[in-house]
């Protein structure tokens, strides 16, 4: 459901405030409603991906497919507002830190092994209308997943070792620890 629809009274039962939906007599969190519609179909997408993962991982026996699938879960459901501190609530620091890089994980994970995403991309995610706001910190935490060798910080097509040495358009590629 879009922000759009929210009024419409198409997709699931809402309550009054917007932030829940109900779906069989039971609350669950309601996406952020500020998602631009690109990622929001993007984060869907890997989370339906990712629960049809668990599926098949316990249906095979295979507890370690299960915990990377729910991993990826958690990602999308963190990045998609469903997850962690309510979209609703103020966000900032290491509150926002954590949904920049699931969002960053998840947005990678949907796309192509060799695609990149822009630190803005989770920041749109994230940060609402004042996504602008938070570029800075998408970008350290682009460069703390960059330490743990997630994700590798690129400008110009080449790796950038060091926050400092950041300038210009930076993109976020996958790294050799990247979680899939």
């Amino acid at each position: 459901m879009t922000a759009a629809d929210a009024g419409t009274g198409e997709g699931p039962e809402r309550t009054p405030d917007g932030h829940h939906i109900v779906v069989g007599g039971r609350k669950w969190r309601a996406s952020d409603p500020a998602i631009p519609d690109s990622f929001r179909s993007e984060l869907v997408h890997e989370l339906m991906d990712a629960r049809r993962a668990v599926g098949a991982g316990t249906r095979a026996g295979d507890e370690e497919a299960v915990t990377r699938a729910r991993a990826r879960v958690h990602d999308a459901k963190v990045a998609l507002g469903e997850r962690g501190v309510p979209w609703w609530e103020p966000r900032s620091g290491e509150l926002l830190a954590e949904r920049l890089g699931s969002a960053m994980r998840a947005l990678l994970r949907h796309r192509a092994p060799t695609s990149t995403i822009c630190p803005s991309d989770a920041a749109r995610v994230a940060g609402g209308a004042e996504w602008r706001t938070h570029m800075e910190l998408a970008r350290d935490v682009a460069f703390r997943l960059q330490a743990d060798d997630v994700v590798e910080v690129r400008a110009a097509g080449e790796r950038v070792p060091a926050r400092d040495e950041a300038h210009g358009p930076l993109r976020i590629a996958r790294a050799s620890r990247f979680p899939e």
